[in-house]
């Protein structure tokens, strides 16, 4: 009987567990740690958009990495002014420690200055990203 209790109660952990992480996964949202975190050029290995820059931090066998990338360059397409630029994580260990990136796709919205407002750990909602964007600006 005591197994029996032991596993209902191993289930309902896992479960309320795989819930929060599926709601958190993909959302853009403001964290703390970014304020006043500025990236250039030189970090990024290309240009800042006029209006806003969509940095996603990936890996090469990331499966939601590739449809993140498809749906940040609809975006940047969409919107003037704003860029798309792709960071290979595993070649810029240094840049994913100082931003404490922890896994992939992380997406990161910065405006025109290069300052971090938002940030998006896993795929994120194109409508999402729009919504950010508008605070980027």
């Amino acid at each position: 009987m005591a197994g029996l209790v032991v596993c209902v109660a191993v289930f309902v952990v896992a479960s309320a567990f795989g819930v929060l992480h599926k709601r958190r996964s993909g959302r853009v949202r403001v964290r703390g740690r970014d304020d006043g975190v500025r990236l250039g050029a030189a970090e990024l290995g290309g240009e800042l958009g006029e209006r806003a820059t969509l940095v996603q931090f990936s890996s090469a066998f990331c499966a939601p990495c590739r449809a993140t990338w498809r749906i940040l360059g609809e975006v940047a397409e969409m919107v003037p002014g704003v860029t798309h630029v792709e960071i290979d994580a595993e070649a810029h260990l240094g840049l994913v420690r100082e931003l404490e990136i922890l896994k992939t796709p992380t997406v990161l919205v910065l405006d025109a200055g290069g300052r971090v407002v938002r940030r998006a750990t896993g795929q994120p909602r194109k409508a999402d990203v729009i919504a950010a964007l508008g605070e980027a600006v």
